[in-house]
C-alpha cells in the first residue's frame, strides 16, 4: 500500500481542497481559552466564513443539532452548544461572502423532501450556486422524541429513506427546464407551461405530488455530501454523493485504502472513479518548529479533555457513573458493565467493551498514565501536527498519491482557529503548486471541479442519443 518511489505520483497535477466545519456541538472546540469566542454570536460564524474565503476554501459547513446531546436521559453539559438552523444561518452568510460554498447538514430521517429540497434550492439561488447539502441520518431516540412518530430507524432503513428522499429532491430540482423562464420582456409569457414539470412519487417512504416552485441555480443542483462509513454508507455515497466526508485522513495508508475502496464502489455502479471528492475531517495544529507544534498539541489536548470530560468518556466506556472519581487517579478497577443499546435515551456504547478496557488498562499501566492521560493518549487521535512547510509536504503527498482530495478542517478554537492555516500553511501549499491562488469559478460545483449533477448527465445522454 505504501508508495515510496518519489516518481510514482499518479496525480501530479491534483489540487488540494479545504472546507471548514463549524461543529457547534462537541468537546473538541475549546471554550475555556481566553481567546475563545461565542458559539452562537452571528459574528463568530461570519468571521470563520470570511477567514475561510480569504484562504480560498471551497466551503463552509454547518452541523445540525435538532436536540442537545444527552447521556442517560440527562443533557450532556460538557459540550459547547451552538447549532442554529443551518439554512437560515447560511442564508445570512451568503450576504457577507462572495465565493465560498455554503453547506447545510440537514437530516433525511426527520425532514420531508418537498420542504427541505425547496429550502435548499432557495439557498442555492440566493447564493448564486454556492449551496451544498450534507445528507445525514439519525438513529437516536432522543432526537426522535422531538417528532410525532418518535423513535428511530434501523440502520438499513435510514439509508433507504435517505436514498428515496434524495430521489424526490432531485426530481424537484430537475422540475424546471433550463429555458423555462422568459429571457426578455417581449416573450409571450413569463414561463412556458410545458417547461415546468409536476413531480409524482410513490414509494415505501414518500407519497407526494407537487409542482416545484423554483428554477435551478447556475450549478444545477446543490452539491451532495455524505459521511457514512459503514458498508451501507459507502454504497449510498457511491450511488449518490458528490463529496464524501471520512474519518480516514490522519494516516496515509488508511486514507489511501479508504479512497481505493470508494473508487471500487464507484466503478461498480458505473461512475468514473474520480467522480467523488474525498475530504476527511481533520484538525490542523501548526508551530514554528516541530517541538513547538507538539507542545501546542499537548496544551490543546488537555484543554479538550478536561477532567470532567475524561470521566464522562471513561464512564461511557465502562458503563458506570464516574463523576465522583478523580480524573488524575487510575482507571476504574471495576469490570465494565455491558449494556445492550436499545435506542433509548443515552449514548451508544460499545457492544462489548471488555477488550477495549483490557487494552486501556495494559497501556495505562505500562506508561504510568492517569485516567485523564489514558483518554488523551488512547481516545480518538485527530488530525495533523507540524510546521507549515512540513504539513505542506505531507498534504501534497496525500493529494497527489490519491489518498484524499483535501480536508474538512475542524478548528479547535472559534473564531480564530483558521488564522494559522490561512496565513502560514496555505502560502506553502501555493508555493508547491498544490493549492489555488484565486477562485476560478463562482459555484461550489466549480470550486470542487465536479461534473454536472447525476440526473442532468442522464438527461444529457438521452438528448444526445435522441
Amino acid at each position: 500500500m505504501t508508495r515510496t518511489d518519489p516518481l510514482d505520483v499518479p496525480r501530479p497535477d491534483a489540487q488540494l481542497h479545504f472546507g471548514v466545519f463549524f461543529q457547534g456541538v462537541n468537546h473538541w472546540t475549546i471554550w475555556s481559552a481566553p481567546d475563545s469566542g461565542s458559539q452562537i454570536d452571528p459574528a463568530s460564524f461570519r468571521q470563520v466564513a470570511q477567514t475561510a474565503e480569504r484562504g480560498l476554501f471551497d466551503a463552509f459547513f454547518l452541523g445540525e443539532g435538532l436536540r442537545l446531546r444527552e447521556v442517560d436521559g440527562l443533557i450532556h453539559d460538557l459540550d459547547v452548544a451552538g447549532r442554529p438552523d443551518a439554512i437560515t444561518q447560511l442564508a445570512a452568510l451568503a450576504a457577507v461572502t462572495r465565493r465560498i460554498g455554503l453547506v447545510s447538514t440537514s437530516n433525511s430521517t426527520f425532514n420531508e423532501p418537498a420542504d427541505l429540497a425547496r429550502r435548499l434550492s432557495g439557498l442555492d439561488l440566493l447564493s448564486e450556486g454556492r449551496a451544498g447539502w450534507n445528507v445525514v441520518t439519525t438513529d437516536n431516540a432522543w432526537t426522535g422524541a422531538n417528532f410525532r412518530r418518535g423513535g428511530y430507524l434501523d440502520h438499513a432503513d435510514r439509508y433507504r429513506r435517505a436514498e428515496e428522499f434524495l430521489t424526490v429532491a432531485r426530481a424537484l430540482w430537475d422540475g424546471w427546464e433550463d429555458e423555462a423562464v422568459a429571457g426578455s420582456s417581449g416573450a409571450p409569457a413569463w414561463s412556458a407551461p410545458p417547461a415546468v414539470h409536476r413531480v409524482r412519487h410513490q414509494g415505501a417512504q414518500f407519497d407526494v405530488e407537487l409542482a416545484p416552485t423554483l428554477p435551478r441555480s447556475s450549478q444545477g443542483h446543490p452539491v451532495i455530501f455524505q459521511a457514512g462509513d459503514s458498508g451501507e454508507g459507502r454504497d449510498f455515497a457511491a450511488r449518490n454523493a458528490d463529496v464524501i466526508f471520512s474519518a480516514h485522513g490522519s494516516d496515509f495508508d488508511d486514507a489511501l485504502a479508504f479512497a481505493e475502496d470508494i473508487r471500487r464502489r464507484l466503478r461498480a455502479v458505473g461512475r468514473p472513479d474520480d467522480d467523488v471528492r474525498i475530504l476527511p475531517g481533520t484538525e490542523i495544529i501548526i508551530g514554528d518548529t516541530e517541538a513547538e507544534a507538539l507542545e501546542k498539541k499537548r496544551w490543546i489536548r488537555r484543554q479538550q479533555v478536561t477532567p470532567a470530560t475524561a470521566l464522562g468518556i471513561v464512564g461511557a466506556l465502562w458503563g458506570i457513573d464516574l463523576s465522583d472519581r478523580d480524573a488524575d487517579g487510575p482507571l476504574p478497577k471495576e469490570d465494565p458493565v455491558v449494556n445492550e443499546n436499545d435506542g433509548s435515551f443515552g449514548s451508544r456504547r460499545i457492544a462489548d467493551p471488555r477488550a477495549v478496557v483490557a487494552e486501556w488498562r495494559a497501556k495505562a499501566e505500562a506508561n504510568g498514565w492517569s485516567l485523564r492521560e489514558a483518554v488523551i493518549h488512547l481516545g480518538p487521535q485527530r488530525g495533523h501536527v507540524g510546521t507549515p512547510s512540513g504539513l505542506a509536504d505531507k498534504f501534497t503527498r496525500f493529494v497527489r498519491h490519491g489518498a484524499v482530495d483535501g480536508f474538512n478542517v475542524t478548528p479547535y478554537l472559534i473564531p480564530n482557529g483558521l488564522d494559522d492555516i490561512v496565513d502560514l500553511l496555505i502560502p506553502e501549499l501555493q508555493e508547491r503548486g498544490v493549492y489555488r491562488t484565486e477562485y476560478t469559478g463562482t459555484t461550489l460545483r466549480e470550486h470542487l471541479s465536479l461534473r454536472e449533477p447525476l440526473t442532468r448527465r442522464a438527461a444529457s445522454e438521452q438528448r444526445q442519443a435522441g
